[in-house]
């Protein structure tokens, strides 16, 4: 029993074969169990893994795995933006059997570590509202709500949201 209790907890660099492939089957099947979303996705999923997989720039952009006891339990990406001072955060996860370690947390906060050190001066993402404890996590660490917009995609009428995160104030956007 006290093994429950003294589980090995790793975050770590996505570098290993099948750490790409994991994220686009995790996120099928979790996003399918939990909300039942159809392939549609998957497949967004994949699109995203395969540009990091193919255009990674190693200096401007990196993926993540989170690890309970040696098996993948969550992952994050981070990736450049349209602009070169903006990164987007991208496919925050934590399986089931992951939560309640602080595993989404230290994700993000890999996440912007890492975009703080590759000199982007603001990090973005794109979330649904259903993703209430995603959405828990970015506003704990200062992201802030800039826009939403009503939306039909992977089976389900949803509300897109568009956060923002400044890194040098540690706040989001500024209102000067």
């Amino acid at each position: 029993m006290s093994q429950q209790h003294q589980k090995k907890v790793v975050v770590r660099r996505a570098d290993r074969p099948g750490d790409l492939g994991w994220v686009v089957m995790a996120h099928g099947e979790s996003y399918d169990q939990q909300f039942g979303w159809d392939s549609d996705f998957e497949v967004l999923v994949a699109e995203i893994v395969a540009d990091y997989g193919a255009k990674r720039d190693p200096a401007r952009e990196a993926a993540w795995i989170a690890e309970l006891d040696g098996r993948r339990v969550g992952c994050t990406f981070l990736v450049a933006g349209d602009r070169p001072t903006v990164a987007k955060l991208r496919l925050l996860l934590v399986m089931p059997e992951g939560r309640g370690f602080g595993l989404g947390t230290r994700l993000v906060e890999e996440c912007l570590s890492f975009a703080r050190e590759a000199g982007y001066e603001q990090v973005t993402l794109w979330t649904n509202d259903v993703l209430v404890a995603a959405r828990k996590i970015y506003q704990s660490i200062g992201f802030t709500l800039a826009d939403e917009e009503h939306h039909r995609s992977f089976g389900h009428d949803l509300v897109g949201q568009n956060w923002t995160l400044d890194l040098h104030t540690g706040a989001a956007g500024s209102n000067s």
